[in-house]
């Protein structure tokens, strides 16, 4: 294996900056941290928080979901067995007392009615907390005030990202500055028109607040109040103007 590492996925990435925990996909490129575990739920698709990749071949895929299948077993087998300690009682009276119980053959697993959503909460959980862990390490490496992550778009977007599922790609730098950024301009812009149309109806306040930029530039912010609410209507820099009413008139 590669690097003398003894599990098969080190073969389908490659490290980032010499770091075992932070690995790139040979495939789509994609980094992920925390070393080979979620490479593997990457290649098998198996995980929301981490996608699936797009690019690997079918039987890489299929190698990935055996040895992630195997895993959840390992635990599902543990998981059994100390709950089996923990009522001190065997298989046999366990299982004559379980109407929910099913054996599976295959594995000579035993499984009794709630073990199984046992399980699928600890993946559940285990799949939040990475999920967690990585949109917290967004925050910090990005220097993004932890108060948005009480904004309600925030929640939104973490919301519609999960009712998506694995696979969804974010959109990329050239979508963002410029189809996205036009589509949200032209609903500002309805948004302001919709505005307007109180405006003519009920009259408006005209509300103004100036403030100093780091370049010692004076800038002065307008916005308009109305029973319909506040909105921001421009900006402009007023470092060249004297502040009398004439020229304030031309604002």
């Amino acid at each position: 294996m590669a690097n003398g590492r003894t599990d098969p996925a080190w073969k389908h990435c490659v490290t980032v900056d010499g770091k075992t925990w932070k690995l790139k996909c040979k495939y789509c490129e994609k980094v992920l941290t925390e070393g080979v575990y979620r490479l593997k739920h990457l290649l098998a698709g198996t995980s929301k928080d981490v996608g699936a990749c797009v690019s690997v071949s079918e039987d890489v895929k299929k190698s990935m979901l055996d040895i992630v299948l195997n895993l959840q077993l390992s635990l599902l087998r543990k998981s059994t067995s100390i709950e089996e300690s923990n009522i001190g009682q065997s298989e046999e009276s366990s299982r004559k007392r379980s109407s929910g119980e099913e054996i599976r053959d295959s594995s000579n697993i035993f499984k009794r009615k709630g073990t199984q959503s046992t399980i699928n909460a600890i993946f559940k959980k285990n799949d939040r907390e990475d999920a967690s862990q990585e949109r917290a390490r967004f925050f910090y490496n990005n220097v993004i005030p932890f108060n948005v992550a009480n904004n309600e778009e925030f929640k939104r977007m973490v919301e519609l990202i999960g009712r998506h599922g694995p696979g969804l790609k974010p959109p990329s730098y050239h979508e963002i500055i410029v189809k996205y950024f036009k589509q949200e301009v032209g609903k500002t812009k309805q948004i302001i028109e919709e505005h307007k149309l109180v405006w003519k109806k009920t009259g408006c306040t005209i509300m103004t607040n100036g403030w100093t930029n780091r370049k010692r530039r004076i800038i002065l912010n307008f916005l308009v109040n109305s029973p319909r609410g506040t909105v921001f209507l421009k900006s402009i820099d007023a470092s060249d103007v004297c502040k009398t009413a004439e020229k304030s008139s031309k604002w």
